[in-house]
Formats: C-alpha cells, structure tokens, sequence
C-alpha cells in the first residue's frame, strides 16, 4: 500500500500576535489631607514630637578674692552655713562656699568655731566630679590659707587640712585645665602664708606617695618652699633632711619633679658653702660639696649631686 504524500498535509496556521497590554502609571493619588494645627497641650502619640525647648544652663561665677565684699548680715548667714554647704544643690553649696570665702577674709571669727567641719565639706566638694563646685571649693581654700594660714596646722584642724593638701596635689595634677590651674594657684597661696618648717613636713610624705603626678607637684612645692626659707630656718629644719629629699626627687620619672629637685639642690649648696662663713677656693669648695653629699647619700646619689652642681 502506497503512502500518502506529505504535500496533502494541512499547513499550520501561525498564531496571531498577542497586543500588549499598556499598563497605566498614571495611579489616581487621593488628595492628601490638608494639615492641622498642631496644637502643644494634646498629646497625640500618632505625632511626631516637637524639638523641646533647651533648657537654661546653670552657671557659676567665679569671684576673685579681690572682688569679694564683706557681708552685710554675717551673723545671719552664719546660721545657715552648714545648712547650705549640706545641700543636695550644687548652686546652692557653691553660693555657700563665696559665704565661707567671705567670713574667712572679712569676719575670720566667726568659722573658728567649726573650721575642721568647714575643711572636711571643702575636701568633699573638690572631690565631686563637677568641674564647677570643684573649682569653687579650691577658691575657697586659698581664701582660708590667706586668712587663717599657721592655725590651720593646729591639732584641732590638721587632719583635715591632711586631707585638703591631697586633693589640692591631686587636682593640680589632672586634666581639666581650668580646675587644675586654679589648685597650682591654692597650692601657691598655701607655701606663701603658711610657715616654711612645719610646711615642709607635710610635703615630705609626698615625695614617696604612689601617684607620680601627685609627686611632681609636691615637688614643686617644696621647691617654693625652700626658696622663701632663709639659712637658719633651712639649718632648723636640717640641710642633711633636704638633701636627702631632693636626692629622692631626683630620680623620679617626671621631668617637672626633677627640676623642682634641682632647684632645691641649688638653695642647699649655697648653704652649705656658707656654713663656715668664707669664700674658699674653687677646688676646696667642690671638695666640700663632694664630702657633704658622700657623707650623707649613697655613692650614686653623692655623684648625681657632684654632676648637678658641677653643670650649673
């Protein structure tokens, strides 16, 4: 049987193209809402909330002790001193400490009676860690130095006072500048009005305290504060105690405590050049120096001081 041909087969039919459909982008929007007014008293949480408004910023003016004026009711302050320097608001405890700042220069008498208290609220204030009431309470000090100055070593207030040199040494060794150059100032006020001896034998604890910067600003000074002593105020204390002390400083790791030491070194070889009241010649005065400092320091610090005063 014959097959049939392939040419009598039905011819495909070829699709139609299919339209493409056009896709509006013209999406009707509905008009938006017109805004109200947004009015503050309503708390709406479906609104954003406003940029409040800053609050004011507390200040504190830092009077100098020239500028203060004396009291014109001092008894009456007086009776709310403690209340004041007690407070939980700081403005109010710096408002307090100008009180205090003002009867210490004008009516001394009147903080006799509780200075030791007075002393241990200024040692808290400076340690609070707002820069302001720091500040304030270091001023403070330095007024209290002026006013009161030797009966602050009295055994009635000396601990505190203790207490009030550490702090003082500690703040002029940080880094808010402003804080810290106001203590390097208080610690000034304290060599100048406060006598040099009993002065030094708070300082000399100092030398060997833990802290290095707490060192170096003791370092300094002691360094004032020989510089104010005379021959026989330096013999009363002990030249040998000194040279020993400035041995000490001499090999601290800041540079600030190595040249207060060396400006102490300067003072005590003057005075030991002087002890016999002549001028010797240049080689019998190194040699005196050199058996001075071999008789009193070990071998390395004798030739650290022989080397010191040598270059000068």
């Amino acid at each position: 049987m014959a097959l049939r041909s392939l040419d009598n087969t039905m011819p495909l039919t070829p699709e139609r193209p299919k339209k493409s459909i056009k896709v509006s982008n013209s999406i009707a929007k509905p008009n938006p809402k017109p805004k109200q007014p947004v009015d503050p008293n309503v708390n709406d949480e479906n609104i954003a909330p406003l940029d409040p408004v800053a609050p004011a910023v507390d200040s504190v003016d830092y009077v100098s002790s020239e500028d203060l004026k004396p009291l014109s009711d001092p008894d009456v302050k007086f009776q709310g001193l403690i209340e004041g320097l007690e407070s939980k608001d700081w403005l109010k405890i710096c408002d307090s400490l100008n009180d205090v700042r003002r009867m210490a220069l004008f009516h001394s008498t009147l903080l006799l009676p509780i200075l030791e208290k007075v002393l241990l609220i200024l040692v808290k204030a400076m340690k609070n860690p707002r820069s302001a009431l720091c500040k304030t309470s270091i001023m403070a000090a330095s007024d209290l130095f002026k006013s009161y100055g030797d009966k602050l070593l009295e055994s009635t207030t000396c601990d505190a006072v203790d207490h009030m040199m550490l702090q003082l040494l500690l703040k002029a060794s940080q880094d808010k500048k402003f804080v810290c150059e106001e203590a390097e100032r208080t610690l000034k006020t304290m060599v100048a009005f406060i006598a040099p001896i009993p002065l030094l034998h708070k300082l000399k604890g100092y030398v060997s305290h833990g802290n290095m910067r707490v060192r170096a600003k003791a370092a300094v000074s002691i360094s004032h504060c020989v510089s104010k002593m005379d021959v026989g105020e330096m013999r009363d204390y002990g030249v040998v105690l000194l040279v020993q002390m400035a041995a000490e400083l001499l090999k601290d790791r800041l540079p600030e405590a190595r040249e207060a030491a060396r400006g102490v070194v300067v003072v005590i070889h003057k005075v030991v050049m002087e002890e016999e009241g002549s001028e010797e010649e240049e080689e019998k005065e190194k040699e005196k120096w050199q058996n001075f400092c071999q008789e009193n320091l070990s071998a390395i610090d004798a030739l650290a001081m022989v080397k010191l005063v040598a270059s000068q």
